[in-house]
């Protein structure tokens, strides 16, 4: 056989042993994807990266949908991931911070739509109110949402503030545990979920979140390397208009996207 034959062949079978390898690593970094939105309007995905169009969120949606994604409850994949269940291929989870207006009036129809499950973080403070150029959503219809058997409400604390930045415990229940107790007053039902405002949390802040009685929390911004399966700190996604392309979405919601990214960060 010729050398240059041979050492072709070498070649590919190196090629091919390294990609089973790549693939097998990659493997191992699999974390379901839990897809974080902000705005849904067309004014936002125009000034920042916590916004999507109407438009690019139904298409998302629809995708999900039509591809037979395995979409989830917050409290169905916490289940899955404290029992240390398998958790079905193609899994996902919806969620929301902030509790803005365009969630009820765009977002939430969607959603009904395609019969699709979400968590809609809320900060207490902000509820009902119109606050530079933003509006957000009122207790009724809140409440609305809540009883629709689709949308799980959560506290986002009572005034977005950096949970990393705080020391002081009272402050620290005062966003954490006063948040729950009013929602669930307000609602009339237990209030399983935290999300970290800014994804800023700190040992101090997971603690206090545990010892309220949240089944989970979620965030974003985790320290490079976070294990997966900390249900105090599960790790989301930030989706944006760049998803319009459902290529870009398809990637994202591949559960492998996140160790793709820490890896991009590194250099």
């Amino acid at each position: 056989m010729p050398k240059a034959i041979k050492f072709g062949l070498l070649f590919l079978l190196f090629s091919f042993f390294s990609f089973l390898i790549w693939i097998g690593t990659l493997l191992k970094h699999y974390t379901v994807p839990i897809l974080m939105y902000h705005y849904v309007n067309n004014e936002e995905p125009l000034k920042s990266r916590l916004g999507v169009s109407p438009e690019s969120f139904e298409r998302q949606m629809r995708f999900l949908r039509e591809r037979k994604y395995n979409i989830v409850s917050l409290e169905e994949l916490t289940d899955l991931i404290k029992n240390k269940k398998k958790i079905p291929p193609m899994t996902v989870a919806v969620t929301f911070d902030d509790g803005y207006l365009d969630n009820y009036t765009h977002a939430y129809p969607v959603l009904k739509k395609y019969n699709i499950p979400a968590a809609i973080f809320v900060v207490i403070n902000r509820i009902g109110k119109h606050l530079v150029n933003d509006d957000y959503m009122s207790w009724s219809q809140i409440r609305e949402i809540s009883e629709s058997g689709l949308i799980t409400i959560g506290s986002h604390s009572m005034s977005h503030p950096n949970l990393s930045e705080i020391s002081l415990e009272e402050q620290l229940k005062e966003e954490i545990l006063e948040s729950k107790k009013i929602l669930e007053k307000e609602l009339n039902q237990e209030v399983k979920f935290f999300s970290y405002p800014f994804g800023g949390r700190s040992p101090e802040a997971c603690r206090i979140v545990s010892l309220s009685g949240y089944k989970a929390a979620v965030g974003t911004n985790f320290p490079k390397g976070s294990p997966g399966d900390d249900i105090y700190a599960l790790k989301r996604l930030r989706i944006s208009e760049n998803c319009r392309n459902l290529f870009i979405f398809w990637v994202e919601v591949s559960g492998f996207y996140t160790h793709i990214k820490e890896q991009r960060d590194d250099y």
